[in-house]
């Protein structure tokens, strides 16, 4: 069975992606509640299993909500981000804006008309019980994304910059044939099958266009806001998140290092997963001179590409690169 989207040439032009840090809190948070858990994420999960035991966060409000026996959950916990790359702030502002009758509309969607407790003193009162679910979301956020994000938003941006490829290579068909195995566009229609859906089901789409979101810490499946105050979300597995608990975590091979040198080596391994000079520099101890240095002779030998992206500088292994450290696919 499948959900099937409306999406002619006029909203097709008006699709975009986008990044959202919130989206990445509610999806760890979820994981750590056992929610469609992506084994990829098992060191990500153990550390923030620990990291939480160490220290709880208070997440009174927003817990219920998100980590329950329903199939879904609150749209507005989410909304779709304005820009490409929105910040946490930018998030949680427009989480907070939800007029309060989106919030009582969406409460009933997920939990029907016998609310639970805490979705109850939402609904309640949204405007006070917003400001607690984003106080709640920033704590978690703070404690458990930000120490990563440097390295998650570099991997969400090589998605973004290789989606865009895909879209001038192929074109709307190549795109969605690409993102997700589950997903195909055909004769003005975006259609996600998979065994989950029991029936069939048209998404009331939002205002606008699509918003394509990548998302490491989350669901292996595609998940579509079916109903929604803001533009229709479509987030979806990052490409690469595989190595981004893994990437620098093991020595270079010796005949990589024959080949290059250790330094140089050890710079190839760390960059399985796409990083900034910064985060290299930091990864590896060395200064960001050395790693422009080392970078600098690896893109001339075919080795690593680099990819503006917004104000930062990605690198990221060429397919001969990923040959030497065995991450070829």
């Amino acid at each position: 069975m499948a959900l099937t989207i409306d999406l002619g040439v006029t909203e097709l032009a008006a699709t975009r992606f986008a990044i959202s840090p919130l989206s990445e809190t509610v999806s760890g948070l979820q994981q750590l509640g056992g929610l469609d858990r992506n084994p990829l994420n098992l060191r990500w999960l153990r550390w923030a299993a620990d990291e939480l035991a160490r220290r709880p966060v208070d997440l009174s409000h927003t817990w219920p909500l998100i980590v329950n026996d329903r199939l879904s959950w609150p749209e507005f916990l989410v909304p779709a981000p304005s820009g490409s790359g929105a910040s946490i702030d930018d998030d949680l502002a427009a989480l907070r804006r939800t007029p309060a009758a989106h919030v009582r509309i969406s409460l009933r969607r997920v939990f029907g008309d016998d609310l639970p407790a805490a979705a109850a003193v939402l609904a309640e009162r949204p405007a006070a019980g917003l400001r607690a679910i984003a106080a709640e979301l920033r704590a978690a956020h703070d404690r458990l994304i930000a120490p990563h994000w440097s390295r998650i938003r570099a991997l969400l941006d090589a998605d973004v910059i290789h989606r865009a490829r895909q879209m001038a290579a192929g074109g709307a068909e190549r795109l969605f044939a690409d993102l997700h195995p589950d997903l195909r566009w055909r004769d003005g229609r975006l259609e996600l099958r998979e065994t989950r859906w029991r029936v069939e089901r048209v998404v009331e789409r939002g205002p606008g266009g699509l918003v394509l979101m990548p998302v490491a810490l989350g669901s292996p499946y595609v998940l579509i806001k079916k109903r929604t105050s803001t533009q229709t979300t479509v987030r979806y597995p990052a490409r690469g998140v595989g190595t981004l608990w893994t990437a620098g975590t093991r020595a270079p091979a010796g005949s990589t290092v024959r080949l290059l040198g250790r330094a140089r080596a050890e710079l190839l391994e760390a960059l399985r997963s796409p990083a900034t000079t910064t985060d290299l520099a930091r990864a590896l101890g060395i200064t960001p001179s050395a790693v422009s240095q080392h970078l600098r002779v690896l893109r001339e030998s075919g080795l690593v590409a680099r990819e503006r992206s917004g104000r930062s500088v990605l690198y990221m292994t060429t397919a001969l690169g990923a040959s030497l450290t065995g991450t070829a696919t």
